[in-house]
C-alpha cells in the first residue's frame, strides 16, 4: 500500500538524483529508500527510475507519478503547518431565542470578537424548544435560551433575567389597572405562541393557580402583539425591553395582576459531553460575565 512516506521518498530521490543523498535528507537508511522505491515500482508495474552509473533519473512513468504526488505532499505540508491552529479557525455555531438575539447576543459577540477576531460565528435565531433540539442533536455548540432550564445531558449557566410586563392601550376598556387572575383570564389576551419561553412561563404560573389562558390573538412575532395592544385589541405580556418605549410614550399602560409576577431567566446551555474549545470557553466566560457585571439584568 502506498503511503505519504513512499511519496516523500520518491520526491527526495527525484530532487537529489541519488539514493544516498535522499536518505540523508530524510534521516533514514539507504536501504529504506531502496525498499520504498522498489515497492512503488512493484505497485506501478513499471520502473520509476533509470539507474545510471553515478545517479538515478526519473523515467517518464516516474515523472507522471511525481506530478500526481507533488500537490498531495504540498497539501499535507500546509495542513501540518496549521494543524495546531485548528481551534483558532473552526467556526462556532450558536442557536439563540429571539429576545436574547435582539438584546443580549450582539454585545456578547462584540466582546468575544475582540479576543478572537478571526473566528467565524454562525447564529440561528429559533424558539427555545428548537434551540435545545438542535443542541441535543449535536448541530450547535451552544444554545442561549430563556424560560426554564432544560432537562437532559446539559450544563445550564444562568446569565441574566428580565421581567414580563402586562400592558394594554390607555383606551382599552378596562375598569381598573389591578386585576385578579380570574379577571385577567377573561380579558382579550394577545399572547405569544405555545412553546415560546414567554408563553410557557405564563401558562406554568396560570396552571399552578388553576387557570388557563384563551388568547384572542396568538403570534410568533412580539412586534405584532405590541401593535395590536396599542390599537386597543387586548392585553399582551412581553419583556420589559420590548415595551419600555411605548410605555414611556404613553402608547401603552402597565397593568398588575394579583399573584401573577412573571420573570424569565436566561441560560447558556451546552451539552455536558461536548469538548469545549478555547474559543468556546472564552465565549462562555463572556456570557457569564454579563451576570457578574450586572450589565444586562433588569
Amino acid at each position: 500500500m502506498m503511503t505519504l512516506r513512499h511519496f516523500e521518498i520518491l520526491r527526495a530521490v527525484a530532487e537529489t538524483g541519488n539514493f544516498t543523498r535522499a536518505a540523508e535528507r530524510l534521516y533514514i537508511t539507504q536501504s529504506a529508500v531502496s525498499h520504498a522505491i522498489r515497492e512503488l515500482e512493484e505497485k506501478a508495474g513499471t520502473a520509476l527510475f533509470d539507474r545510471l552509473s553515478k545517479s538515478v533519473q526519473l523515467t517518464k512513468s516516474g515523472r507522471l507519478l511525481l506530478e500526481e504526488i507533488i500537490p498531495i505532499l504540498s497539501t499535507c505540508e500546509a495542513l501540518d503547518a496549521r494543524i495546531n491552529c485548528l481551534e483558532k479557525q473552526a467556526p462556532l455555531h450558536i442557536v439563540s431565542s429571539i429576545t436574547i438575539a435582539a438584546f443580549w447576543l450582539p454585545k456578547i459577540l462584540k466582546a468575544f470578537q475582540k479576543d478572537w477576531p478571526d473566528i467565524s460565528i454562525n447564529v440561528d435565531v429559533v424558539s427555545a424548544a428548537n434551540a435545545i433540539e438542535i443542541l441535543r442533536n449535536g448541530k450547535a455548540d451552544i444554545a442561549l435560551i430563556e424560560g426554564t432550564a432544560p432537562q437532559g445531558p446539559f450544563i445550564c449557566t444562568p446569565f441574566a433575567s428580565y421581567p414580563l410586563y402586562i400592558v394594554c392601550s390607555p383606551d382599552y376598556p378596562i375598569t381598573r389597572r389591578e386585576l385578579t387572575l380570574q379577571d385577567f383570564c377573561s380579558e382579550k389576551l394577545l399572547l405569544r405562541e405555545k412553546g415560546s419561553a414567554i408563553r410557557d412561563t405564563l401558562d406554568s404560573v396560570l396552571y399552578l393557580s388553576g387557570h388557563t389562558a384563551q388568547p384572542a390573538w396568538t403570534s410568533v412575532n412580539s412586534l405584532a402583539l405590541i401593535e395590536a395592544a396599542k390599537a386597543g385589541f387586548g392585553i399582551t405580556i412581553l419583556p420589559d425591553v420590548l415595551v419600555s418605549e411605548p410605555l414611556s410614550q404613553g402608547k401603552l399602560i402597565s397593568l398588575s395582576v394579583k399573584d401573577l409576577l412573571l420573570k424569565n431567566e436566561l441560560f447558556a446551555v451546552h451539552h455536558r459531553d461536548k469538548y469545549l474549545t478555547t474559543p468556546l470557553r472564552t465565549l462562555l466566560l463572556h456570557i457569564e460575565s454579563t451576570m457578574s457585571q450586572g450589565l444586562y439584568n433588569v
